[in-house]
């Protein structure tokens, strides 16, 4: 049951876009479809477990016995670089056109503040191995959630007759806004 409601709260509760405002980058970005927002979203949740996993480790056995966790930022940022590198070389083997869909966005989830957050967070909290990555997992599956709903919401407002003032980004400003609200809605969830 702790592992569920550490699930719950990571993706709804203190949702990393919604709540917490890490992400904001692909988030605003690659929202405009549906199919790309869901691409994106599993890339960021492969990163971010992969990441937290390897800073954990490397947190734990080399850092902390070491006594030089104040090194873990740059250490974090190295290992996060590497494994979107990766990413990165392995979807433009496998998938060329999503490659080119993902454009720039793709390698800036290596520089995605959320990715980063996520692996300080773990070592800050000092969670065990199993309850860093339902935390993890729950808070990339609740990035990917609301990635994938604000897509929908800026499909259906691109066919809707919107004040030429509200056009665009302000209006994609306001319906992120809106659907921050409805995630505070959550917040009565978990303690």
């Amino acid at each position: 049951m702790e592992y569920i409601m550490l699930f719950i709260s990571s993706s709804l509760v203190n949702n990393f876009i919604l709540i917490r405002f890490l992400g904001i980058c692909p988030f605003m970005g690659v929202s405009r479809s549906i199919n790309v927002s869901v691409s994106i979203s599993l890339a960021i949740m492969f990163v971010m477990t992969a990441s937290s996993s390897a800073t954990w480790l490397v947190y734990r056995l080399v850092l902390v016995p070491l006594g030089i966790q104040f090194m873990q930022t740059v250490v974090f940022i190295l290992i996060i670089a590497s494994l979107v590198q990766f990413v990165e070389m392995a979807i433009e083997k496998t998938s060329p056109q999503m490659h080119v869909a993902l454009g720039i966005y793709l390698p800036l989830i290596a520089t995605n503040c959320a990715v980063l957050g996520i692996a300080l967070i773990n070592a800050q909290d000092n969670r065990g191995f199993l309850e860093m990555l339902v935390f993890t997992i729950g808070s990339a599956a609740g990035m990917g959630v609301a990635q994938v709903l604000f897509a929908g919401i800026r499909e259906r407002v691109s066919f809707s007759d919107v004040p030429q003032a509200f056009k665009g980004m302000p209006i994609a400003f306001i319906s992120a806004g809106i659907l921050a609200i409805a995630f505070m809605g959550f917040a009565g969830l978990v303690k």
